[in-house]
C-alpha cells in the first residue's frame, strides 16, 4: 500500500500523492521512525469497480459553460492529467483527488439501461448531452468497457443530439457512429489539446494521447464530416500559455472549425497537488507560475465565481484574451461553439431496447 503523501513520481501516474479528501474525518501522516520500512513500489495499478447509478444524465446550471445537460460514463480518469479540475470531486466517494482519482475508478455498469429509462420518462425534453464535461469518456478502460459506446448507441438509435469532449484516440472506434448521427445535425466533438510538446505531455497528461495523435483525431473527424473544436485546455502560466498560438494554427491546418480555452483552476485539494507537481518538475518556477495564477484569481488558487472561474481576471487573463482573438482570426479558425444541433428529430427509446437494457 503505497502512502498517502510521498512526494514522488509513479511511472504513469500524474500526482506524486494521496492526500487526505476534504471531507475524511481522520487525517494521517507518514512518520519515518528508523524501523524497518517495505519498499515503495514505482508503479500503481488500476483498480476499476461498477458504480451502479439510479440516473445519468446531470444538469447543470452555469452560466459558464454552454450545456445544460451532461453524462459521465466514469467516476476518477486513468490518464492522470494533474492539473484536472474533476480530481475534488473523488472526495465525494471518500478517497483522494491524488492517486485514488487515477487509480481507483468507477464505471457505469448499467448506463445505456438507465438513460434509455431516463429518455423514454413521459414529457422528457430533448436537448444536447456532453459526454466528457468532468472525467475523460475516452480514458484506456473504455476500449474494454465500451461504457461511452453504448451510451452513443441509444442516443443514435433515439435520433439525440450528442457533444463529445476528449483527449484520447479512442474516440476514432466510434467515428462511423458519430459521423452518421452529424449527418443530421446531432453530433459534435471537442478534442482537448493542452500542449504540443510531447515531453510536457507526459509530465502533465501521462496517459493521455500524444499531441500529434489529438491533431490526428482532429484531422480524422474533420474529414468524416464531424464538427470538431479543439479546447486549449487549461493554459497554464509560464508552463503553456507561450503554445496557444501554434496550438490554434495547428488545429486550424487538421481542420477544427471553432476553437476555446480554459485557464488553470485549482479548487480545492488540487492546489497542493499542483504545487507539488511544480517543486517536483519546475522547482525553479514554481513560485512564478503561482504569482500568476494568483494575479489571475485575486490572489487566490481559485476563483469560483460564475463568469470568472474559465478565464480569470486582470491584465494576464485580458491578454490571453486578445490573443486568442487574434490567432482565430489570423488562422480563419471560429471562436464560438459552431451551429446548435438539432434537438426536434428525437423519438423516444423503442420498448424493446428498455427490456433488454440496451
Amino acid at each position: 500500500m503505497y502512502s498517502h503523501r510521498m512526494a514522488r513520481a509513479f511511472k504513469g501516474r500524474g500526482a506524486l500523492s494521496n492526500p487526505d479528501g476534504r471531507f475524511s474525518r481522520l487525517g494521517s501522516e507518514a512518520v519515518d521512525d528508523g524501523w524497518y520500512a517495505e519498499e515503495t513500489p514505482s508503479s500503481i495499478a488500476t483498480h476499476i469497480e461498477p458504480d451502479h447509478a439510479r440516473t445519468v444524465i446531470t444538469s447543470n446550471d452555469s452560466p459558464d459553460v454552454p450545456f445544460e445537460r451532461s453524462i459521465n460514463p466514469y467516476r476518477g480518469c486513468e490518464h492522470g492529467c494533474v492539473y484536472c479540475y474533476a480530481r475534488p470531486s473523488h472526495a465525494y466517494l471518500g478517497l483522494s483527488s491524488g492517486l485514488d482519482f487515477e487509480t481507483r475508478l468507477l464505471y457505469k455498469a448499467d448506463a445505456a439501461q438507465r438513460l434509455a429509462e431516463e429518455l423514454a420518462r413521459p414529457g422528457y425534453v430533448c436537448k444536447p448531452i456532453v459526454l466528457g464535461a468532468n472525467t475523460d469518456p475516452y480514458q484506456p478502460i473504455e476500449k474494454r468497457l465500451q461504457v461511452t459506446r453504448s451510451i452513443l448507441e441509444v442516443l443514435r438509435e433515439c435520433r439525440h443530439p450528442v457533444s463529445v469532449v476528449t483527449k484520447g484516440t479512442l474516440i476514432l472506434r466510434d467515428a462511423e457512429l458519430l459521423a452518421e448521427m452529424a449527418r443530421d445535425g446531432l453530433a459534435s466533438v471537442a478534442v482537448s489539446v493542452t500542449t504540443l510538446d510531447a515531453e510536457l505531455k507526459r509530465r502533465l497528461e501521462p496517459r493521455a494521447a500524444a499531441p500529434q495523435a489529438r491533431l490526428a483525431v482532429v484531422r480524422h473527424l474533420s474529414a468524416a464530416g464531424i464538427p470538431v473544436s479543439v479546447l486549449v485546455a487549461p493554459v497554464i502560466p509560464a508552463i503553456t500559455d507561450h503554445e496557444l498560438e501554434r496550438i490554434l494554427e495547428a488545429a486550424a491546418a487538421a481542420g477544427a472549425r471553432t476553437a476555446g480555452y480554459v485557464v488553470l483552476r485549482l479548487p480545492h485539494e488540487l492546489g497542493a497537488l499542483f504545487r507539488e507537481w511544480l517543486a517536483e518538475h519546475y522547482p525553479q518556477r514554481a513560485a512564478h507560475v503561482m504569482s500568476l495564477v494568483g494575479a489571475l484569481r485575486g490572489g487566490r488558487d481559485n476563483d469560483p465565481r460564475f463568469g470568472f472561474r474559465m478565464r480569470g481576471t486582470g491584465p494576464f487573463a485580458e491578454l490571453l484574451r486578445v490573443r486568442f482573438e487574434l490567432a482565430c482570426k489570423r488562422y480563419g479558425i471560429g471562436g464560438s461553439g459552431g451551429p446548435p444541433l438539432v434537438t426536434t428529430l428525437f423519438r423516444t427509446p423503442r420498448s424493446k431496447q428498455l427490456e433488454l437494457g440496451v
